[in-house]
């Protein structure tokens, strides 16, 4: 169950199928060989969610680093799967655009149901940081989506999780 939420996170934040398949299973390789470093002071999954997280932002960095080239080769902007409901969510594509950073704290917390202590070890934050992160990222979510209850619902119905 640990590999559908973090293919389940990486998928929210990455907005593409192959590339969150391709960083959780980066993930887990760099999982396995930092294994011996592993502080049990954390649970397992909050440290594979971190590790899972870091690899995303960097493959987005990446991706940014060849949009110029992309530009010139493609006619236009690749278009999500249409046959995917998940990937046309208006609330995905907010999420999206948000800092790699704030999204990262509404998917653990919207998606999985992380408390903010739990979040703060995913993601390696004082709780305080990770309180502030949600709070500008709902900020931004309500003035471009509305009413929090919406979206709110939607993020807990868009990707399953095993709680």
């Amino acid at each position: 169950m640990t590999y559908q939420r973090i293919f389940g996170t990486l998928l929210a934040l990455l907005r593409d199928r192959a590339a969150a398949e391709d960083c959780a299973q980066e993930a887990y390789l760099r999982a396995f060989r930092a294994w011996p470093r592993w502080q049990p002071d954390a649970p397992a999954e909050a440290w594979l969610h971190r590790i899972a997280i870091n690899v995303a932002i960097a493959f987005r960095r990446r991706e940014r680093l060849r949009e110029v080239g992309q530009l010139i080769r493609l006619l236009g902007p690749a278009q999500p799967a249409a046959s995917d409901p998940l990937m046309r969510s208006e609330l995905l594509r907010e999420l999206h655009a948000l800092p790699h950073k704030q999204a990262a704290a509404v998917v653990l917390r919207y998606f999985h149901g992380y408390s903010n202590r739990e979040i703060g070890q995913a993601l390696d934050l004082p709780e305080r940081t990770v309180a502030s992160r949600l709070i500008r990222a709902r900020a931004r979510l309500r003035e471009r989506l509305g009413d929090p209850g919406e979206w709110r619902t939607s993020l807990h119905t868009g990707v399953h999780s095993d709680k």
